[in-house]
């Protein structure tokens, strides 16, 4: 039996849940009313407590400003129609997060504490979870160095942090995206698979030069070539060509998905064959031109399946067919939902009741 982690609980005294249009939520801008802190040091995790929501107060000279040493994780909660609330697979962004904490010299978190952590403030500030189709409770849990040193080396304290937005839909149209050619978010023997702030911070500029140029998102490259496709600027790339869906292999560069993960589950359910490889960019376009490829979205926790319009690449741009005549990004989506919103059986027990 798991044993119930000792949190201190302080509630506030000035809920802002009453305030709150919940016809207007835009993504990651409306926090709810209270959140997660832990600190770490001399070796073990201590001081677990949900506080009101609000600024905190650190050294400018914590190393995590100075050398990067943070990183975040996304998962959301769902509100049922019989009144249930659950976080969707918050075991594999467990996962993730340690792997992202090794990956930076940064201590692990016991998967319990970070599910437990999430759960405890789910449950505190369940009220601000929406009930509207294609809303969530966004969940950030995130971890940051606070060694008060100026060197480069890794901090020995850190703090971890769990935050959470009621949210409406990540994108509201079909995305028009762009290959890139040029700049690089992650190689070969760096951090793409970690949820490093580094590694969003570093795609900032490309993306705001494709937005320049009326893109919505860049599909990034391999760093060597720019000859195979990577993933998209807020989730993994995935399509189904010539029948079969394919997405890159998550790997040193490469995110691996909880949303990419259940994508790929439920296709190979339902009898899609499956790909996990190295997808050139060449025969992207080729199926662009050629009307092979099918179907192209991204697929991630903020955006579900946000489904890609039009390609281009080097200066040609493809239309796809459109997403509501898609066959295989419809139906995912409708079953994800359905699972999510407890609107359908739970067979792969992936929703964690809170």
């Amino acid at each position: 039996m798991t044993e119930t982690l000792d949190i201190k609980i302080t509630k506030t005294s000035n809920s802002r849940l009453a305030q709150t249009d919940f016809e207007n939520l835009p993504f990651g801008q409306i926090f709810s009313d209270h959140m997660f802190v832990a600190d770490y040091a001399d070796g073990e995790w201590k001081d677990l407590q949900i506080v009101p929501y609000g600024d905190i107060l650190v050294s400018p000279a914590i190393s995590s400003l100075h050398y990067g040493q943070s990183f975040f994780e996304g998962l959301k909660a769902y509100k049922h129609a019989d009144g249930k609330v659950s976080v969707f697979r918050p075991d594999k962004n467990a996962i993730r997060f340690n792997k992202s904490a090794d990956r930076l010299c940064m201590p692990a978190l016991p998967e319990e504490t970070f599910i437990q952590s999430i759960a405890a403030l789910v449950d505190i500030d369940r009220d601000w979870i929406p009930t509207k189709a294609n809303h969530a409770l966004y969940i950030r849990p995130y971890m940051f160095a606070t060694d008060r040193f100026l060197g480069v080396t890794p901090s020995k304290t850190f703090k971890y942090m769990v935050l959470a937005c009621p949210v409406g839909a990540y994108f509201s149209k079909t995305l028009r995206v762009k290959i890139e050619t040029h700049y690089t978010r992650a190689a070969e023997g760096g951090m793409g698979y970690a949820k490093s702030s580094g590694n969003y911070g570093v795609s900032m500029y490309p993306a705001r030069k494709a937005a320049e140029e009326g893109f919505d998102q860049l599909i990034w490259t391999d760093a060597k070539n720019h000859e195979y496709v990577e993933e998209m600027g807020a989730a993994n790339a995935m399509f189904v060509l010539d029948g079969k869906l394919i997405t890159p292999v998550a790997g040193d560069t490469i995110l691996d998905g909880v949303t990419r993960d259940t994508v790929i589950t439920l296709a190979k359910e339902w009898g899609y064959p499956v790909e996990e490889r190295k997808v050139s960019v060449a025969e992207i376009m080729e199926g662009a031109k050629n009307g092979k490829l099918t179907d192209a979205f991204g697929a991630g926790t903020a955006a579900t399946i946000a489904s890609v319009g039009s390609i281009s690449h080097n200066g040609e741009e493809y239309t796809l067919i459109d997403p509501k005549e898609r066959e295989f990004s419809q139906r995912v989506l409708k079953t994800i939902d359905a699972i999510r919103y407890g609107n359908t059986a739970d067979t792969h027990g992936w929703n964690y009741i809170v």
